[in-house]
């Protein structure tokens, strides 16, 4: 079981860097502890969390034992890796607020109870104790200023003139390490995974432990890529912003919708990377994509395995239905919710009750909206077929909105031609 995991991370692309090649052999003769850091910095993880979650996740299915730690003590201070310029640090209050929620997102994804439950853990807990002259004395004189500066989240920052790097920053490096070295000794913890930008701190932690344990010490580190998309551009960035895996920060229908929309050159690799989809099936959906694109059949199951996992099957059914319904007049039996969450990005037009009380015109409607830019045009759209009330194609330009076009939640949809919607929004 342990072997297939190795080999299944190496299949999908997960398995970036290890320190050591013996990794392999250690997987295969017994269970052993793992970590993996979050840092507070908000208070939910986004989907750029995902793929060291489910590695996680698939380290304690494969029967191992995870342990996520939470930086209440590194996340006041903020990891420089992959980072131009100083993060703002974060005031008390907002941090542990930050735990509470990044706590319950982790929850999502691991088992925290039974024989291998998870464990969730934050640092603060050990660094609360330690006193700065210790920290020096004990673990400072173990690096060297020379050892630290190769360090490329170093290196990067010292070359970049304009913004440097704090002494804050600077010891960030040896915070992790100590992170690694405290679990090395009070969880019997082995190995440390992590994105590739984490190298530098993952193999200090190794030295510091091969330094206080002496070098036949067992410990690994492990990296996995981290998740860009193939044009260049940041993954986990909608139109509307950082996509979230908590549900009161990012919508599940807008959860779904970022996945459903993958761009096809990047959708194979989400694929390997974030389900639990076997290699056969993964190839017929890379088939499929190659034959029909169009079909769009690899990005809807990406959409619904990911939905499923993160806000559970009663949430994946509704957005499904709300993605259908965007296109049809089964928009009519959505409920405001829905409706709020499906319509949410679309521009808006403030229309008074009375107007349909007394039957407001579809082509002022139009105008109004912006949809049209006349009258005229509006009619020539109307008449082509073009424009669609609530998702149901209106012919007639004499046609007027009244109060049964409300749908739930007090809006009327229009559309023109295929995509471009407009919200009227009845006072």
């Amino acid at each position: 079981m342990t072997l297939n995991l190795y080999r299944d991370l190496e299949s999908r692309g997960i398995l970036k860097q290890v320190t050591s090649p013996d990794l392999e052999k250690r997987l295969q003769e017994k269970p052993l502890t793992l970590y993996c850091g979050f840092d507070p910095t908000s208070d939910s993880l986004h989907v750029g969390s995902l793929l060291p979650l489910l590695t996680l996740r698939r380290f304690q299915r494969a029967g191992h034992r995870v342990i996520a730690v939470a930086g209440g003590a590194t996340g006041m201070i903020g990891d420089p890796s992959g980072k131009s310029q100083e993060r703002s640090l974060l005031d008390r209050d907002t941090l542990a607020r930050n735990l509470r929620g990044i706590t319950a997102t982790i929850s999502k994804f691991l088992d925290l109870t039974g024989p291998n439950a998870a464990k969730v853990l934050d640092n603060a807990s050990w660094f609360s104790g330690l006193s700065y002259i210790d920290f020096l004395r004990d673990i400072g004189k173990h690096f060297t200023v020379n050892h630290m500066l190769a360090k490329e989240s170093v290196r990067a920052r010292l070359e970049d003139r304009e913004h440097g790097i704090s002494y804050t920053e600077f010891s960030y490096m040896l915070l992790q390490a100590y992170d690694f070295h405290h679990l090395f000794k009070s969880e019997g913890c082995e190995l440390q995974i992590g994105g590739s930008d984490q190298w530098g701190n993952i193999t200090a932690g190794l030295d510091l432990i091969h330094s206080l344990s002496g070098h036949e010490a067992k410990a690994f580190g492990m990296t996995h890529p981290l998740v860009t998309k193939a044009d260049g551009t940041k993954f986990g960035k909608s139109e509307s912003g950082t996509v979230w895996i908590d549900a009161a920060k990012t919508s599940p229908y807008q959860f779904y919708q970022f996945f459903i929309q993958t761009a096809d050159a990047d959708v194979g690799t989400y694929l390997d990377f974030f389900t639990d989809l076997d290699a056969d099936s993964r190839q017929t959906l890379a088939r499929s994509l190659q034959e029909k694109p169009e079909a769009r059949e690899s990005q809807r199951t990406l959409a619904r395995e990911l939905t499923l996992l993160v806000h559970g099957p009663s949430e994946l059914e509704r957005v499904e239905k709300a993605t259908q319904a965007l296109f049809g007049t089964e928009i009519r039996d959505l409920d405001a919710r829905t409706l709020r969450e499906a319509f949410g990005g679309a521009p808006t037009t403030q229309v008074g009750r009375e107007k349909l009380a007394a039957g407001f015109p579809l082509l002022d409607a139009l105008v109004e909206s912006t949809l049209c830019q006349s009258k005229g045009a509006a009619r020539k759209e109307v008449a082509a077929g073009g424009v669609y009330v609530n998702n149901e194609r209106i012919q007639d330009p004499a046609h007027a909105l009244t109060p049964g076009a409300i749908l739930e939640g007090g809006i009327i949809v229009l559309r023109r031609g295929k995509k471009t919607y407009h919200v009227l929004k009845i006072e």
